[in-house]
């Protein structure tokens, strides 16, 4: 009995010391309530998109989008470096930083990074995702034909046709001369869009084939091609005979290019030429492509003269002394 009340008395003593010592000294007792140290919730790159920003004659802007996919308790200091690398090269372009700041609640998250490139090639992003500067994840992704993202000024909805039975570039023989050849020039256009295309022309240039002399140039307003509609634009050109040409027709809108087509011309009967064929050396006249129309240089006539040549002295002095010499030796010997 002694035993088992000195136990109950010493498992009481403990109970009035803990009561006492959490009354006098605060914190001994930890309140479950209190917030402690937590470990961040997991993240990384859900998915990376690339999207076509504005574009100027020189640069282009990419938008990237990184989806950031997050997980369980609040994680802080997110950012996301975002670089371009040139796909040709291998060489750094250009780099974007990113803030996300802190990410509490579950699931994706859209951080957008705008990167201005040249506007060439292609490019190979890659996207690197920190938590408190340091690297959780990364995912890269390719980009190629920058060069077809155009500025606003050289966008429209009007371009050549394409096809075998409707040519971009036809031409008719009108009229032909003893020197010169008239030629009816058609240009085929066609508006894609949904608006009135307006304040177009084509610019007709007629280049013979082996030097790329230009033979004649014209221009000539297109006026307005209606939407969904194909259009022919007539012109004519004077060009000397017997050569090849080819005819190049330039679509402008307030003098800026907005599609090219080439079509052949071949005046020359022995000779033919099409739009991909590899040029040869041939015999050209440059007179004929004078644009005063001047007569060709004459060509002077020379008689054929003959000419002799001697060794350095006097010839024919030499020879009478050779031959006194001769008699002299002669009458020596007959003595």
């Amino acid at each position: 009995m002694e035993r088992n009340a000195l136990l109950t008395a010493g498992a009481v003593g403990v109970v009035v010391v803990a009561l006492v010592a959490a009354a006098v000294v605060p914190g001994v007792i930890a309140d479950p309530t209190d917030d402690g140290p937590v470990r961040p919730g997991p993240v990384d790159v859900a998915g990376v998109s690339i999207a076509a920003g504005e574009a100027t004659g020189e640069t282009v802007t990419l938008e990237i989008e990184t989806r950031i996919d997050h997980r369980g308790n609040p994680t802080q200091n997110v950012s996301v470096l975002v670089r371009a690398v040139d796909a040709e090269s291998g060489l750094l372009t250009t780099t974007q930083e990113l803030d996300v700041g802190t990410l509490s609640k579950d699931g994706e998250t859209a951080a957008t990074t705008n990167l201005t490139v040249p506007r060439e090639g292609g490019y190979d992003v890659e996207v690197v995702l920190y938590s408190d500067d340091e690297r959780v994840d990364e995912a890269r992704k390719s980009v190629r034909g920058v060069s077809a993202i155009k500025p606003p000024y050289l966008q429209s909805t009007t371009s050549f046709t394409d096809s075998e039975a409707l040519p971009p570039v036809s031409f008719a023989i009108a009229e032909t001369g003893e020197d010169r050849t008239t030629l009816d020039l058609t240009a085929t256009l066609t508006n894609a869009g949904d608006d009135p295309a307006e304040d177009l022309s084509v610019l007709f240039v007629l280049r013979q084939a082996e030097s790329n002399i230009v033979a004649s140039r014209t221009t000539v307003d297109v006026g307005t091609i209606e939407a969904g509609r194909t259009e022919t634009v007539d012109a004519s050109a004077s060009v000397p005979n017997d050569y090849n040409y080819y005819i190049d027709a330039v679509l402008l809108r307030d003098g800026v290019v907005i599609d090219t087509a080439r079509g052949a011309a071949n005046l020359n009967p022995t000779r033919t030429i099409s739009v991909n064929q590899t040029r040869e050396d041939v015999e050209l006249r440059v007179e004929d492509f004078e644009s005063d129309g001047g007569d060709a240089p004459r060509e002077t006539a020379y008689e054929p003269t003959e000419t002799s040549s001697s060794a350095p002295g006097f010839g024919p002095l030499v020879a009478v002394v050779g031959l006194l010499a001769a008699v002299l030796v002669a009458r020596r010997w007959s003595k």
